[in-house]
Formats: C-alpha cells, structure tokens, sequence
C-alpha cells in the first residue's frame, strides 16, 4: 500500500531551460531526478519533462554550463536557468583596413589614369607591327616625360611598400622581441630587398630576420652613419 501511494504521487513536471546570461532557451540539458534516479533530456525548444513528486531533488547539467539543482515543491511548470562556464562573445567580423600593396597601387593608377594612357604610351611599336606616334610624341615631349617620371615615381613607391607590408614591425617585434627604439634602428639598418620579399619562402624570410637579428645583437650600432661634422 505504501508503494503505490508513493507512485501515485510521482506527476510529470515540465519546464524550460534558459541560459543566465543570454536568456536563451538552451537544449540537450540532462534532467536528473536526484531521489528517483528517473533521468531524460529536454528537446530542441529547451523544454523537459520528468515524472517527479513534491520533495525530489532535480539537477539540471550541461557540459558547457554550471549544474544546478531545484527541490519540487509542486507540479507548477519549472524556468531553469543554468549559468555558463565561459560568457561566449558575440561574433565580430573584422577587416582590415590596411589596403595591400597591389590595391594601393590599382587605386593610385585610377587617380592618375591620364599617365597610364596616351599619354604615358611609350612603345614604339604598334600590335600591329607599326610605329606608334603617340610613343613618338611622348618621348620627345615634355607631357610624356613628365608622365614617365610620375610612373618611375610611382613604382618606386610601390616597389616600397611591398617591403613594408611584408616586412612590418607586428611581424618583426614577434619573431625578435625586440622594443622600441631597438625595433627601428633593427629595421632601418636591416631593410630587406625588393627581390627578397617578394621571392622568399615564409620560412627563408623568417630565417633572414633571425639572422639579422643575432648580427645585430653582436653589433648593435653596426651600420650607423657617421655624425654629422658641424659647418664652421
């Protein structure tokens, strides 16, 4: 008689589960009757139910978040909220802003796209094996030599900053450790070639600077121009 009483007190108990800090319905939560050894687990929705009686100890867990245990005191419908081992962050897109090299100079060709056309035009030679009077014209006038120049210029710039971009204090400071002002004066006096950066492997560049750098530690002041003689 007293078993049949004890599970004609066992009702279903429903609830949802929610995180603590997102407020989210979370899913996948075992639910644990602690005095009945009863166990299930919510679905999708966050939503569980258990057969339970007033009195029994139910423990919420979840592998990412705090258990956490409640005592039924009466079949009223139960909001659980477990907080999270780790507060997950918000996922941010992050772009860089520091155009490349390439870009840099697509866009520097656009602002002076007169340069990059009949005017900059120095092949002599026409596709179609003739000569060009536009080459003709801008080799010997002072618009094209102008326009040259600018190019050359231009280049030039480029050809830099594709070594600044490879070649940038972030990466140097990780593979040397080295501090201001120590990092400059490093960079300055082992500024590496055109040729090398564009033509060496991640790891014959990073062997490069690491090389670089014990020449500089044995020498620090190795490369340094003379002082400046004041005029009299």
């Amino acid at each position: 008689m007293l078993t049949t009483t004890a599970f004609a007190q066992q009702k279903q108990v429903t609830g949802i589960v929610f995180d603590k800090e997102s407020k989210a319905r979370i899913a996948k939560v075992k639910v644990l009757n602690g005095t009945t050894g009863a166990s299930a687990f919510n679905n999708l929705k966050g939503e569980f139910s258990i057969p339970a009686a007033a009195g029994d100890r139910l423990i919420f867990t979840k592998p990412d978040h705090h258990s956490d245990t409640l005592i039924v005191k009466n079949n009223a419908a139960l909001a659980v909220y477990l907080k999270p081992i780790a507060i997950p962050l918000r996922e941010v897109t992050i772009r860089d802003t520091l155009q490349t090299p390439e870009k840099q100079l697509e866009l520097t060709k656009a602002a002076y796209n007169k340069i990059y056309g009949s005017i900059g035009n120095r092949d002599l030679l026409t596709a179609g094996g003739g000569f060009s009077i536009d080459a003709i014209y801008n080799s010997f006038s002072r618009s094209g030599r102008n326009a040259q120049h600018l190019q050359d210029v231009i280049e030039k710039d480029y050809r830099e900053s594709v070594i600044d971009y490879r070649f940038n204090k972030s990466f140097v400071k990780g593979i040397t450790g080295l501090e201001e002002p120590k990092l400059s004066d490093f960079m300055l006096k082992y500024r590496p070639g055109h040729y090398l950066v564009t033509s060496a492997s991640d790891y014959d560049f990073i062997a490069y600077i690491r090389t670089s750098f014990k020449r500089y530690m044995r020498n620090p002041r190795a490369y340094e121009l003379s002082p400046l003689i004041p005029a009299k």
